[in-house]
C-alpha cells in the first residue's frame, strides 16, 4: 500500500503538519502522565484501526517503562486487573470520547465524573484535547492509507 499523500511535500500540508504535530508535542509536557497518554493514544488508535499509530504508542511505551503485559491487555481494559483506578477512568473516557457515533451523547456524565475523580482541571484538559488529537491524527493516516511498515523507532518524531 502506497500513501496517498506526502504530508510533508507541498507547502501547505508541510506547514499545517509541522504546527499540527506541536500539539502532540506540547500534551508530552502536560501533567497528564507520560505512560497514561501512551495508553490512551494507543487505545484510541485500536479503536480507530490506524497501525501507524499503534505500532508508535506501544513502542513509546515501551521506551518509557511500561510492560509488555499492559501493553497486551489494553484492548481488553474493562477485564483486566493490571490497570489503576486513574488509568481505567482515563481509557473509559478515551473510549467514549472516540466513539461519540455510537454513543449518542458523546461522553456521560458517570465517566467525566469518574476521571475528575483521579485528574484535575489541567490533566483532564490534556487527557481531553489528546483524545481529540490522537482521533485526528489517525483519520489524516487512515483517509491518506499511511502505510505500516512497523519501523518506527521511539523519539522519531522529537
Amino acid at each position: 500500500m502506497d500513501a496517498r499523500l506526502d504530508y510533508f511535500a507541498g507547502p501547505t500540508a508541510s506547514k499545517a503538519a509541522k504546527q499540527f504535530m506541536a500539539v502532540g508535542r506540547s500534551l508530552k509536557n502536560s501533567e497528564l502522565p507520560a505512560l497514561t497518554q501512551e495508553l490512551v493514544a494507543l487505545r484510541v488508535s485500536q479503536i480507530n484501526g490506524c497501525a501507524v499509530c499503534v505500532d508508535m504508542h506501544t513502542k513509546e511505551a515501551a521506551a518509557g517503562g511500561e510492560t509488555s503485559v499492559r501493553l497486551n491487555l489494553v484492548a481488553a481494559w474493562r477485564e483486566a486487573t493490571v490497570f489503576t483506578g486513574a488509568e481505567r477512568a482515563a481509557l473509559e473516557l478515551a473510549e467514549e470520547g472516540t466513539r461519540v457515533a455510537d454513543a449518542a451523547g458523546g461522553v456521560s456524565d458517570e465517566v467525566w465524573a469518574h476521571a475528575a475523580k483521579h485528574y484535575d482541571d489541567e490533566q483532564l484538559t490534556a487527557l481531553v484535547i489528546l483524545v481529540s488529537f490522537m482521533n485526528s491524527v489517525n483519520r489524516l493516516n487512515i483517509i491518506t492509507r499511511q502505510p505500516c511498515k512497523g519501523d518506527y523507532e521511539p523519539g522519531m518524531f522529537g
